[in-house]
């Protein structure tokens, strides 16, 4: 089979390529899946880079997340079949022809949900239901959150407003904002333009923003300060900018504000079987009923993963870069 390998950790350019690797056989509890759609996630290139939570052992197939189709059942598999299409997410060496996933580990989805939505339909959008319910928050509550036109930002839109908490958004270049306020995610503002702040700050009409989510860093998470209510909460989710958080202390003493880290691999290990069967059943009906739709903006086939990968990080992209298997 075709999988995408990287035999050291760099630049996605300097160190994607593409081998013939054995098709694996699943053992006992396991499935092996086909590969329909996978997604680039940030975090699948910071994990080629070597800077991400984990590093896998080398040489490794990245990829994280996929939608597929069951094509053989290790022994000891109950309640699945054959010819199933599945959503995976948090997994390893999805960007290949066939991958194996302990059973325990798959979505199967209805026919309802298209490829596209079901590509990605677990890592980010649960990252961002996660967030959301941990951020305790009420019907009429504002929220902010910076590069609101990536994946999270977006499923944070949806997920928000289907429970009555207003979002303001924040953005990067006139074609962002364009893209969020076709898609109805009002208020948004271009942080490149002059006098953003202020007109941000009006925004709410006084209602106070008691939560701010950064995914950016640096100097941005100092922006999402500055909007913060007293005893707000500050959320670092990402660091986009690749730089630390630079926070002016005054706010931050004087708002009595709380900063910390949100990593959803550390919170889903906390979550109990329950819990997480309830987040990945609200985020299914979502889907079913088109309420939470995900788009892609370009397909790309594993041969050209290098491009792909370039794609993805392309200033005022839109939706997901996918892979498919030709």
């Amino acid at each position: 089979m075709r999988a995408v390998v990287i035999e050291g950790f760099g630049e996605p350019k300097d160190v994607l390529t593409v081998a013939e690797r054995p098709t694996p056989e699943p053992a006992a509890g396991e499935v092996l899946i086909e590969l329909i759609l996978a997604p680039i996630h940030n975090h699948d290139l910071a994990i080629i880079r070597g800077v991400y939570g984990y590093r896998p052992p080398l040489p490794a197939i990245p990829g994280t997340e996929a939608v597929g189709r069951i094509v053989a059942l290790g022994p000891e598999v109950t309640g699945l079949a054959v010819g199933q299409r599945v959503n995976v997410s948090g997994i390893a060496a999805a960007w290949a022809e066939f991958f194996v996933v302990r059973a325990a580990q798959v979505v199967p989805l209805p026919d309802s949900i298209s490829d596209e939505t079901a590509a990605q339909l677990l890592a980010m959008p649960l990252s961002a239901l996660m967030l959301l319910e941990d951020l305790q928050l009420q019907s009429g509550d504002w929220i902010a959150v910076n590069a609101a036109n990536g994946a999270v930002g977006r499923q944070l839109n949806v997920l928000a407003r289907h429970r009555g908490v207003r979002v303001l958004n924040l953005v990067r270049g006139p074609a962002s904002v364009q893209a969020l306020t076709a898609l109805g995610f009002e208020p948004v503002f271009d942080t490149e333009s002059d006098g953003w702040l202020d007109r941000a700050t009006a925004a709410t009409e006084g209602a106070p923003i008691v939560r701010a989510v950064d995914q950016v860093g640096g100097r941005a998470a100092n922006d999402l300060l500055s909007l913060l209510a007293p005893k707000g909460e500050l959320i670092s989710f990402g660091a986009l900018s690749g730089q630390p958080l630079s926070i002016d202390p005054g706010p931050m003493i004087f708002k009595e504000a709380v900063v910390k880290g949100f990593w959803v691999s550390k919170r889903t290990a906390e979550t109990g079987r329950d819990e997480m069967r309830r987040l990945i059943g609200e985020l299914v009906d979502l889907a079913a009923r088109g309420i939470l739709t995900l788009d892609v903006e370009a397909t790309y086939p594993l041969t050209s993963v290098v491009d792909a990968a370039a794609a993805s990080e392309s200033r005022g992209r839109s939706a997901k870069i996918v892979l498919s298997p030709r």
